[in-house]
């Protein structure tokens, strides 16, 4: 159903459907605010002539008075109704009216119902009836026609600023005086009718009042949702004199403000957005769209011509956004989640706009943090319970703890700040609550005492539906509320601290609470790396142990720490991304050392082990053997590569890394060659060269050839020279000072030629020693001269 502002929607098409016998059950009408749902029932039992609870019923938060054909309702009851009776059972239509502000609870309910209408009941009228709502894919999600009435609307003329406000005027005290100016030159340019005037929030409202506290002979009278019922019948009741009303966007829809033909629109919209990546909600002030803009101008004509004062220019407007993004695509969808699940869905499908897909899936993670999920996304016994209470699952978690304060603690979290100045801590709220008075006495804070009676009527609300008989402090109570909101504070003087879902988030420094180890960050501003806290309980370590014991895991880590240049080994305490303690795991078995040691090895590399020469020598007769056949490589690169096999079943046992660098390496390369291996190394390439003398020098197999150091006495009267698997072993013979004096390939050639020179020098340099004239013929000796017989 599409018809302009004033037309008559929400008043006549409810009538219409019961008083022509279209529908036979009774009718239910969704409507967005509070406000609006009063207000439209009033209307239409005016119309009936009739008193509100005959033919007419309301229902909402409450208030709660039935109707025997037509029953208005918030769009959030519409699902508990569906919960409660799937089939809705004596309803014939459901009407969800203002269908373009997009409510996340409307998106929800119209799936719900477009459901049950498919597969239980196809006489189930649906009607989604709004002024500026995009209605061709409406129309074909509900597989219906489009109506459109003209409406009987007046004449509305619109004047724009001639010039841009600029950046800096967008918001805060320039967008104030901004609002002032325009509002001023509205009262002197027009001389009959109300003025309605839309600003984003409560907070600019009275701001704005108490500046225009000098127009005497102007009724300023403020609207919005937090408002008491009496002071909101106020604002929407005829009065004496001519009247400014400073109202949020619960005016812009289905809310008729008797004798205003003046709308002064501020062009800001308050929106609560969804981070998905920290996983807050906060609320943010953008821009309006064009179809806000025409629904607030729509209130200037609906009694007589009319006019419509915007904060921006001509220009700018064609910069504005259509629509407003439906609240499934940013807004928290926790509720939502548990909605589905409860309904038996795991997915979020069948909606007019799906849901982001991370946003969803963070949603649902959440629910399973709670409690209200098992670990295959089906609801528990305690979901269940959560989807019964009228709150946030995150406050429902909360109040099944049956806590005396949990009541109260709610409605603290989910009501406006009674307190004015106040620091952080919660505690202070629960304290005015529970003697305003002597709080008064011992504190500097104002007091707000018509939130506090609020917050009272909700206390009451609450206590009816949540259990008794728990004891947890209102900081036990608030970590089932936000377990992934626990924080611990970071090491330094900076009041910073980790949250345990993850992210990090700071405290002014002049907080009472900045000092605190353990806290719940229960409300955040949402800005920056690091988001400031602005509403938090204190937390004992006992608490949280008591009431989180099923989810603080144990875990034991052996990490090679570069830093240190050591294994670490540490028993750590975790809740979330939190380390509640942080002991060393003395007892760390193998399986958890050894992948450390092998990363320290591979970090610092193979020359911090403990390469004795017998180690390298091993090492080198293998990679010279390997040129040739095929043996395990024993190369630095596939021993670094391989450190599983080799090395790491000989580091069963030890504790330190230093353990590590003492160990022979002999014993494990041995074992990675294998006993075929060595075998064919000792045939191929032995470890040793036999001298005539018995000496047996190590052979050198690093370089091309296998090479060896010796005495040159020592190889006296060898006529052949030494060959090692096929190839000549490349002698350096020694002085007997142990310096070299040549290297040779060829020994039966040295002797015939190099020896004599070399002769000459060595027996005067050491006459003691035996230099015979014919070394093939000569004895090899060890001794300096060879024993007389």
């Amino acid at each position: 159903m599409q018809a302009p502002p004033g037309a008559g929607k929400t008043t006549l098409v409810p009538l219409a459907l019961a008083d022509t016998g279209t529908v036979t059950g009774k009718i239910l009408m969704l409507e967005p605010r509070r406000v609006a749902a009063r207000a439209a029932a009033d209307r239409l039992a005016a119309l009936r002539g009739e008193d509100l609870g005959a033919s007419v019923g309301l229902r909402m938060r409450g208030q709660t008075v039935p109707g025997t054909r037509i029953e208005v309702i918030t769009d959030g009851l519409l699902t508990r109704m569906i919960q409660g009776a799937p089939d809705l059972a004596g309803v014939g239509a459901v009407i969800f009216d203002e269908f373009h502000e997009r409510a996340l609870q409307a998106d929800l309910g119209l799936a719900l119902a477009r459901e049950i209408r498919a597969a239980l009941r196809p006489d189930l009228a649906l009607v989604a009836m709004s002024a500026t709502l995009d209605a061709a894919p409406v129309a074909a999600y509900l597989s219906a026609p489009v109506v459109t009435s003209e409406g009987r609307m007046f004449p509305v003329e619109t004047r724009w600023l001639d010039r841009p406000l600029g950046p800096g005027a967008l918001t805060g005290r320039g967008y104030l005086t901004g609002m002032e100016t325009l509002i001023r030159q509205a009262l002197a340019e027009t001389a009959e009718g109300d003025i309605l005037a839309f600003l984003p929030g409560q907070g600019e409202i009275m701001r704005l009042a108490a500046a225009l506290g000098d127009l005497s002979d102007i009724e300023v009278t403020p609207l919005y949702g937090a408002l008491p019922f009496a002071a909101q019948r106020a604002a929407l009741a005829p009065a004496l004199r001519r009247k400014l009303v400073l109202a949020t966007a619960i005016a812009e829809t289905s809310v008729t403000i008797p004798g205003v033909r003046v709308v002064v629109d501020g062009g800001r919209a308050r929106r609560a957005r969804l981070d998905p990546g920290r996983g807050m909600t906060r609320l943010v002030t953008e821009r309006v769209t064009r179809a806000e803009a025409d629904q607030r101008r729509g209130r200037a004509g609906r009694v007589a011509a009319g006019v419509c004062y915007r904060l921006w220019t001509r220009g700018e407007e064609g910069a504005l956004a259509a629509q407003p993004p439906a609240e499934i695509e940013i807004a928290d969808l926790v509720p939502l989640a548990l909605e589905l699940a409860r309904w038996g869905m795991r997915a979020a499908e069948g909606f007019l706009t799906p849901p982001q897909p991370a946003a969803f899936a963070a949603a649902r993670a959440l629910l399973t943090d709670l409690g209200a999920l098992d670990a295959g996304g089906g609801l528990t016994p305690r979901g269940a319970r959560m989807a019964d209470l009228p709150v946030h699952p995150r406050l429902a978690r909360m109040l099944l703890s049956g806590g005396a304060g949990g009541p109260a603690l709610a409605a603290v979290i989910e009501g406006r700040d009674p307190l004015r100045g106040a620091p952080a801590d919660l505690t202070l709220r629960l304290d005015a609550l529970h003697d305003a008075k002597r709080f008064a006495a011992r504190h500097p804070y104002q007091i707000d005492r018509p939130r506090l009676g609020e917050l009272r009527a909700e206390i009451k609300r609450l206590a009816r539906r949540a259990p008794k008989g728990g004891a947890l402090s209102p900081g036990a109570q608030a970590a089932l509320a936000y377990p992934d909101r626990i924080a611990l504070r970071r090491a330094g003087d900076a009041p910073r601290y980790l949250l345990s879902g993850g992210t990090g988030a700071q405290l002014d420094a002049a907080d009472p609470l900045a000092h605190a180890r353990l806290l719940v960050a229960i409300d955040l501003d949402g800005r920056g790396r690091e988001p400031r806290i602005r509403a938090a309980l204190p937390l004992s370590e006992a608490e949280l142990r008591a009431g989180a014991a099923d989810r603080i895991r144990v875990e034991r880590t052996c990490i090679w720490s570069r830093r240190h240049r050591r294994v670490e080994a540490r028993r750590q305490e975790r809740l979330g991304a939190l380390v509640l303690s942080d002991t060393a795991w003395r007892d760390a078995p193998d399986s958890a050392l050894i992948p450390a040691f092998l990363e320290g090895i591979r970090d610092l590399g193979l020359d911090a082990l403990n390469w004795t020469a017998a180690a390298r020598a091993l090492q080198a007769r293998a990679v010279w053997v390997g040129r040739v056949e095929p043996l395990p490589t024993l190369d630095d690169a596939a021993l670094l590569a391989g450190l599983e096999e080799w090395l790491a079943p000989y580091l069963a046992g030890l504790r330190r890394f230093e353990d590590v660098r003492a160990l022979d390496l002999v014993p494990p390369l041995r074992h990675r060659l294998g006993a075929a291996g060595q075998t064919r190394i000792e045939t191929a390439a032995p470890e040793r060269f036999l001298a005539p003398t018995g000496s047996a020098p190590r052979i050198d197999y690093s370089g091309d050839s296998p090479a060896v150091e010796i005495r040159l006495q020592e190889v006296f009267g060898l006529a052949q020279h030494p060959v090692v698997a096929g190839q000549p072993l490349v002698i350096t013979l020694l002085s007997p000072a142990g310096r070299p004096v040549q290297t040779t390939a060829d020994l039966p050639g040295f002797w015939a030629s190099g020896y004599r020179d070399l002769r000459k020098d060595m027996r005067g340099r050491y006459p003691k020693h035996f230099w015979p004239e014919d070394p093939q013929a000569a004895a090899p000796t060890r001794r300096a001269k060879p024993r007389t017989r």
